[in-house]
């Protein structure tokens, strides 16, 4: 994994981040830091981190982590073999990942994804995959890049099993 070439810490947002200068060039994402992030956390709606530049104390990136549920009927028939017959199987909603401007290009995002699997891989609470919905076909070659499949009838929405994320890091699920 490629390291950010700053010094950098990764922590939940909360009030001592100025997110007023955040901009990754997709509004929606821009807004969602700035007017409903602090909301959500607050709410226990979701979890959101942020990778501080430490040497300017900006924010370079966030993403964010929610639980959500999967319909087994909604996965390739390999998948739910191995899986218990329950009608919703949990996963974790990597709900929102975004990199201000300034550091596009540098590998970040592949960071904070990176980063975000580590969080979900190592949570307590039982999820069988990561889901993301992808906001566009740039997002979703991203993902795909990194290993996530596309949910047979949504080509925008996409897993990785927590199996292929346990081998990312080493480990047996």
């Amino acid at each position: 994994m490629k390291f950010p070439p700053f010094a950098y810490v990764v922590e939940p947002l909360d009030a001592q981040h100025n997110r007023s200068d955040f901009e990754c060039g997709v509004e929606p994402l821009d807004r969602y830091l700035k007017q409903q992030a602090s909301q959500d956390m607050r709410r226990r709606i979701a979890a959101l981190f942020v990778l501080v530049d430490q040497d300017i104390d900006s924010i370079a990136g966030y993403y964010t982590l929610a639980a959500t549920a999967i319909r087994l009927a909604e996965l390739p028939p390999e998948i739910t073999k191995k899986l218990p017959k329950y009608p919703l199987v949990p996963a974790t909603l990597l709900g929102r990942l975004a990199v201000d401007q300034r550091y596009q290009g540098q590998g970040v995002g592949s960071f904070l994804l990176m980063d975000a699997l580590r969080r979900s891989f190592n949570s307590e609470i039982a999820s069988m995959a990561v889901v993301v919905d992808a906001k566009d076909d740039k997002a979703r070659d991203f993902y795909e890049h990194h290993q996530f499949i596309p949910f047979p009838e949504q080509s925008q929405r996409l897993y990785l099993p927590m199996t292929t994320i346990a081998k990312l890091f080493g480990s047996s699920a």
